[in-house]
């Protein structure tokens, strides 16, 4: 398959994907949108279970890894939603994001939201960048370099897989702050989709398919610096065909899941079980206070509904403590892996 072909291809399952989403996007976007973060950090070496992941939206800070996730979560979402509301991209757009996604890192805080002021590079030592993989420009060079790069991402007569993964390779190369590079390069990908209108619903996590092939990733960057993008393009449209089509029957699972829900229960209209079935498939992860407010019944009536659905098997208590306890969408939860290792074998098919 031709490098034109394949990015056609990606494209396609990319628009069949985020059309299935439609009239379910607020659900489905914020799950496509952790399953991207979460791959997106493994790739870093970040890693923390679904249910960690789970606790730490719901503010639990015990796990620095899923903290970190939900911060990628948070980063990727503003940015997205911003550059696809306003049709273009910013250097706000890019600052903000960052300081959303480092400003809670005691190691980081200070650099959050802005562009490095010291030397970095990939690779070698921490010490020094003799036999680093890549020492990227001077930091006085990077705000120019990075409007050049913001002038290219807002261009519309260039093809959307090859824009996507240039763009990525390109501010991967520029490296322009000090941490954090890789998961906000990553959710460039998304962005671009998004300002070309390839997406409108939600976000494919393409990270997975990149994790699959971590180092095929890597070393296609270090091509791309040498001179020749065809690797990563190439990738980079393997990975959004893989992370669509894999998208396609989780997107599938994730809408029946209402109404089978509704099915079993049979709830009493009015009732508070009724009102948390939607609930929990709008906000998978609830603390009391909230699942309360949403089911609109006092708390004995909450507590009796959140039973009933646990008993069910629809949702679990993820804190394992008597006070401060959260409930999460089993299904949901589960769902996160699956969709990550389905994409991951497709990747390897």
């Amino acid at each position: 398959m031709t490098t034109t072909v394949a990015c056609e291809a990606a494209l396609f399952a990319v628009a069949q994907a985020d059309t299935d989403a439609e009239g379910h996007s607020a659900a489905l976007s914020r799950f496509m949108m952790r399953t991207e973060s979460m791959a997106s950090s493994r790739i870093e070496r970040i890693t923390a279970t679904a249910t960690d992941f789970a606790k730490a939206i719901a503010g639990n800070r015990s796990n620095a890894s899923a903290t970190s996730m939900v911060a990628a979560s948070t980063a990727l979402h503003d940015l997205v939603s911003r550059v696809g509301d306003r049709g273009e991209f910013s250097m706000d757009d890019l600052l903000d994001a960052h300081r959303a996604l480092r400003q809670d890192d005691p190691g980081e805080a200070n650099y959050a939201g802005r562009f490095r002021d010291m030397q970095n590079w990939i690779g070698g030592s921490d010490h020094s960048p003799r036999d680093a993989l890549h020492v990227p420009p001077a930091p006085e060079r990077v705000p120019g370099l990075m409007k050049d790069l913001l002038a290219y991402l807002n261009r519309d007569g260039i093809p959307v897989m090859v824009q996507a993964a240039i763009g990525h390779a390109q501010f991967e190369s520029i490296h322009p702050f000090t941490d954090g590079n890789g998961r906000i390069g990553r959710a460039l990908v998304s962005a671009v989709l998004r300002r070309r209108g390839i997406t409108r619903n939600a976000v494919v996590p393409l990270a997975s398919g990149l994790l699959a092939e971590r180092e095929d990733y890597f070393a296609a960057l270090g091509d791309y610096r040498r001179g020749d993008p065809t690797p990563l393009i190439d990738l980079f449209a393997r990975s959004v065909r893989a992370a669509a089509v894999c998208s396609r029957e989780s997107i599938a699972r994730i809408k029946a899941l209402p109404e089978e829900w509704a099915t079993e229960l049979r709830p009493r209209a009015g009732s508070a079980v009724a009102a948390l079935v939607p609930a929990f498939y709008d906000h998978p992860v609830m603390a009391a206070t909230e699942i309360e407010q949403r089911s609109g019944s006092s708390e004995p009536q909450t507590y009796r509904a959140i039973a009933r659905l646990v008993d069910a098997g629809f949702i679990q208590e993820i804190t394992g403590r008597k006070r401060d306890r959260v409930w999460a969408a089993a299904e949901l939860l589960a769902e996160l892996g699956d969709l990550d290792r389905r994409i991951q074998a497709e990747m390897n098919a």
